[in-house]
């Protein structure tokens, strides 16, 4: 193992690898995180089966589903902060272990505990790959061509979304459920082989981990995202309210302990940083508006456009289609024009999008739903790399683990509020929530853009 390592040299960040060795490397990088993306939606199309399978009530199920991302949104923070002191390609690899051994576990899983609680194993592998991919992308690409980098991260992303529906349906189709779990073991296992020989060591922080901020950063984040879960779904106004509280203590209590600290877990001094916070927030109410459409499309599609099952997954299709074909393009002018521009106007391209679609009349053809939603998928893609390197680049020297964690962080909290803002939307709104989810989606798009260009300002100023 030691002899393999030594393949590679110690990169100073920005340095770069150079020819295959880079090729190599983000090819590691890529498989990783692919692993990861794949394999959520994967279990999302696969729930009613399990469910049906086990014995379980199908809403219990959603704790398949749910148990994957809040042990992700939990461990994300810790497990970059962690990936810092142990070597980011070290904390790669661990993730890629964990998250196999995690895989045969939900394989062999005989109840609805078991499988919840493999998930949540599965989430924290996910975590460790996610915490530190964009860490990663920082030292093997020179800072000339991070963008470069993290747009081909997103194409990864978005292409595991894309992919994960049809590898689905043809697994189930030939066999059962537990194959869907089975089928990461030559994934990850090629994923391990590359992650261990190309991957670059990088530089480590000496502090010791801070065992204590971990625990709070769980607590925190657990109790504010149950918290409003529960409002959304009407579990009980009380308990809800207490559980936000209590995470809103811990959070108080972490931003405490972590002010004034060198390389603190919880990023305060990230979150000082002006061109950091505008960035992270933009990511964030980005991924809002996604979810918004995301969530209720399928719905939107049945129920009021009468389309099938199989029809809805089709025609949903051109959203990650859309950021794929759109991401090379971006991947070359994201390292040469200003996020306060690519991403506002992607953002601006989105919302437009997401407002067709919610003025699409009840007897729209299908390719008037196709070319909507493409729309709105090549305008994410637009958005999305430039606004990460936004976020990388603020970041200063040295705290790429944290910066790495807080692109993950703004994605799954956005994913997290987007799905319980349309909880709400479908309880609460009596006449078409659908449409005033897609208009939600619009609006907030709309908002991130204009937050997004408040950027070409602060830099008109310096």
């Amino acid at each position: 193992m030691s002899r393999l390592f030594a393949r590679t040299p110690l990169l100073i960040e920005g340095q770069g690898l150079e020819g295959s060795a880079r090729a190599r490397a983000m090819f590691a990088v890529a498989l990783s995180v692919l692993l990861s993306v794949l394999d959520y939606a994967i279990a999302n199309v696969a729930l009613p089966t399990i469910a049906d399978d086990l014995h379980a009530d199908r809403a219990a199920s959603i704790w398949v589903v749910n148990a994957y991302q809040m042990a992700s949104v939990m461990a994300l923070l810790p497990l970059a902060s962690l990936g810092a002191r142990v070597g980011f390609a070290r904390m790669c690899q661990i993730g890629i272990g964990v998250f196999v051994v995690a895989s045969v576990w939900c394989a062999t899983a005989h109840s609805l505990l078991e499988i919840s609680l493999a998930r949540a194993l599965q989430g924290i592998g996910g975590a460790c790959i996610m915490s530190v991919n964009i860490a990663l992308v920082r030292f093997i690409y020179p800072h000339a061509a991070i963008g470069r980098g993290i747009a081909i991260n997103g194409i990864v992303v978005a292409a595991g979304v894309a992919l994960g529906p049809t590898i689905a349906a043809l697994v189930l189709y030939v066999a059962r459920w537990p194959w869907i779990f089975l089928i990461n073991l030559p994934l990850g296992a090629v994923a391990l082989f590359f992650a261990v020989t190309t991957l670059p060591r990088t530089p480590r922080v000496e502090t010791p981990f801070d065992w204590r901020s971990a625990a709070l950063n769980v607590v925190a984040f657990s109790g504010v995202i149950v918290g409003i879960d529960s409002l959304a779904h009407q579990a009980g106004a009380a308990q809800a309210s207490a559980l936000i509280v209590v995470g809103a203590v811990a959070l108080a209590a972490l931003v405490l302990r972590q002010r004034g600290r060198p390389n603190p877990m919880f990023p305060v001094d990230l979150l000082g940083v002006p061109d950091f916070v505008v960035a992270f927030l933009v990511g964030m109410m980005g991924f809002i508006a996604s979810n918004f459409f995301i969530i209720s499309m399928p719905f939107t599609l049945q129920s009021l456009f009468g389309r099938t099952p199989s029809q809805t997954g089709l025609l949903i299709t051109p959203w990650p289609v859309g950021i794929v074909l759109i991401s090379p393009l971006v991947g070359r002018i994201a390292d040469r024009v200003p996020a306060s521009v690519v991403s506002s106007c992607g953002l601006l391209v989105t919302s437009f999008g997401f407002l067709m679609l919610s003025l699409l009349p009840a007897d729209a053809t299908t390719l008037d739903i196709i070319w909507r939603i493409g729309i709105a998928g090549m305008g994410f893609g637009i958005f999305q790399a430039p606004n990460n390197r936004a976020m990388m680049v603020a970041a200063p020297r040295g705290r790429a683990g944290s910066a790495s964690g807080m692109v993950s962080v703004a994605r799954l909290m956005g994913q997290t509020l987007g799905a319980m803002l349309v909880a709400l939307t479908f309880a609460f709104v009596a006449q078409q929530a659908n449409r005033r989810c897609l208009e939600f989606a619009s609006v907030t798009a709309l908002l991130a853009a204009i937050l997004s260009a408040t950027r070409l300002r602060r830099r008109a100023a310096h």
